[in-house]
């Protein structure tokens, strides 16, 4: 049985993306803490907004999967280390 594991098998293939994303999550980190939430929700609005100033050369498709992907690791609980 092989290993199906290494980067000839990468599924995802958005490598700028993916290149960007820990300074991408490090920006969104303030908009998803459970201590800056305003009654019980997060910031996405300015999360989004903060991420386009940002990474200006993003795609409106990428910001939401960055945005995305960001509040489900916080609903999660699985963070990645600061």
């Amino acid at each position: 049985m092989s290993d199906a594991t290494g980067p000839e098998n990468e599924r995802r293939t958005n490598t700028q993306l993916r290149s960007i994303f820990p300074a991408a999550f490090d920006a969104l980190r303030p908009f998803f803490e459970m201590t800056n939430r305003w009654e019980g929700q997060s910031h996405d609005h300015l999360a989004y907004q903060t991420l386009k100033e940002h990474f200006p050369t993003l795609t409106a498709q990428d910001v939401f999967i960055v945005v995305t992907t960001t509040r489900r690791l916080y609903a999660s609980g699985k963070l990645p280390s600061p």
